[in-house]
């Protein structure tokens, strides 16, 4: 495995692809994840499918997927490398190791694999940032692939993701900002829902979401949920914004809708065009690291 030449702002990954292969026999697969880490640091992320798109596609490959197996088996997998993260593997002399290699943790972690489960051979990379590569290397391997939309159409969760991302990145908050947060622990094991990003000011969580009116106006009903699940459970306060990829037009209905939705949940919905503003509010009150 040889990782190319990079510049002193660049850094070196190294990646693998997660592979579900329910039938052995048939050597076939499909990618449902990836696992990236930090060549020099062992700083690392592990993305596994999540949405019902994604599983979806799962299922049109393998026609006998179980998706509430594919979400148990999801769940699992990051509680095992979470468990082995803190559970350093041993040294030869059987002392703890406590600053394994990357490659110790996924060596004792892959071992513990059901077969199904498969892990691509190692590949080298070369980035800027962590979260950035692994959102790349996601779209790259396991999103499912669209059409390309016509000019000035209404962009995917995706694409507002990374407009998000850039915002932040270039407030200099990127690395104060929780990313993919789990929302199982606020409502019910199992529950395969990520918000896209959470900070913490003052005695109070924020949670913010993407959220897409023009392709997805039904997500908003999700969202008021799972904020209202988020705010009854949370051991502090907390506030909830929507990054919505239009503005909200009184007389649409469907905006409306989406915009009574989300008030009634205590979500403030911000349109693509103002979060940059939103932004450079919310910055002075995020402490500084």
């Amino acid at each position: 495995m040889e990782i190319a030449n990079k510049s002193d702002s660049e850094k070196s990954f190294v990646y693998h692809v997660v592979r579900y292969s329910p039938s052995l026999v048939r050597d076939e697969w499909v990618n449902i994840g990836v696992l990236l880490f930090e060549a020099s640091t062992g700083a690392r992320k592990f993305r596994l499918i999540e949405e019902p798109k994604e599983f979806a596609r799962v299922r049109r490959l393998h026609p006998q997927a179980d998706e509430e197996v594919l979400l148990k088996l999801r769940d699992d997998l990051e509680n095992r490398f979470a468990e082995f993260l803190t559970s350093p593997p041993l040294k030869p002399d059987g002392a703890i190791n406590e600053n394994p290699s990357w490659q110790q943790i996924l060596g004792k972690w892959d071992d513990t694999l059901s077969n199904v489960i498969q892990l691509a051979s190692p590949k080298g990379d070369i980035a800027r940032d962590l979260d950035e590569e692994m959102e790349r290397l996601y779209n790259d391997h396991v999103a499912p692939q669209t059409a390309a939309s016509r000019v000035g159409a209404p962009g995917s969760r995706a694409s507002l993701r990374g407009y998000c991302g850039q915002v932040f990145r270039q407030a200099q908050l990127w690395n104060r900002l929780e990313k993919s947060v789990r929302v199982a622990p606020y409502t019910f094991p199992g529950d395969p829902m990520r918000i896209d990003y959470s900070y913490r000011r003052n005695g109070t969580r924020g949670f913010v979401q993407t959220l897409s009116v023009s392709r997805s106006p039904a997500d908003a009903k999700l969202l008021a949920y799972t904020a209202e699940h988020i705010a009854a459970k949370s051991d502090l306060a907390t506030e909830f914004t929507a990054v919505i990829d239009v503005p909200l037009l009184p007389k649409n209905e469907r905006h409306r809708f989406v915009g009574d939705t989300l008030r009634s949940a205590g979500i403030e919905p911000v349109p693509l065009e103002g979060f940059a503003v939103w932004v450079a509010r919310l910055k002075p009150q995020l402490p500084v690291q």
